[in-house]
């Protein structure tokens, strides 16, 4: 089973379910002509999707189009179903930073012919994530900031006061429905600026907090 570090605490959670937010930043709504949902919109990765600091991201020879989406994640440190919003991020044991890759041509197939995409989302090696620090460090979640270099050049930047859904009202409403568990990530949303990764990039991804000072990173390459 795959697992995280929390920062500080050397303390590693096996991962339960991957939960990603889809359209959390209206801009990037924009940008791949969806409207900008009503309520949190979520789908599944499965942890064998992960990979850590220093891996190598895997191109599926099916896809000719896999895009990068930097997205601060969570890491859920206590067990939790229909939480009230004001206690969610109680629930919460540390922030970091990952990227939601995504084969774009198969999804998009996949969505022409009203199936299931779950295989351009969570095939091995979509899922690489920094460790986590500690929530009660940092703050304001609503505060950060998410950057993502490739080979240098800055691609994607923006603000986590910019989500459509705020954590708390994410974790608030999926636990409604599914149980938080101890070792839960949610991946939430990524901001306008997605495109294409080729083998050899490198792709450096940053949680910045609200100074722009670095708070964790994470950097990867393109096998």
């Amino acid at each position: 089973m795959k697992s995280v570090i929390l920062r500080g605490e050397d303390k590693f959670y096996s991962v339960g379910k991957i939960i990603c937010l889809g359209q959390n930043y209206a801009e990037h709504a924009r940008e791949m002509k969806f409207e900008v949902p009503a309520s949190p919109v979520f789908f599944f990765k499965p942890p064998s999707a992960i990979i850590h600091n220093g891996g190598q991201i895997v191109l599926p020879e099916i896809s000719n189009d896999v895009h990068h989406e930097v997205e601060m994640t969570v890491l859920i440190g206590e067990k939790g179903s229909h939480i009230h919003r004001s206690a969610a991020l109680k629930h919460v044991a540390g922030y970091g930073i990952g990227l939601d890759l995504t084969m774009r041509d198969i999804q998009l197939e996949a969505k022409k012919k009203g199936l299931p995409w779950s295989l351009a989302k969570g095939f091995d090696t979509s899922a690489p994530v920094s460790e986590f620090i500690p929530a009660e460090t940092v703050g304001d979640p609503g505060s950060f900031h998410v950057q993502l270099l490739i080979n240098g050049n800055l691609r994607q930047s923006s603000s986590t006061d910019k989500f459509v859904f705020p954590v708390d009202k994410v974790i608030s409403y999926i636990s409604q429905f599914i149980t938080f568990e101890p070792g839960d990530i949610i991946f939430t949303g990524t901001p306008e600026g997605v495109s294409k990764i080729t083998h050899g990039d490198k792709l450096e991804a940053s949680l910045l907090d609200a100074n722009k000072n670095n708070l964790v990173s994470l950097s990867v390459s393109v096998e």
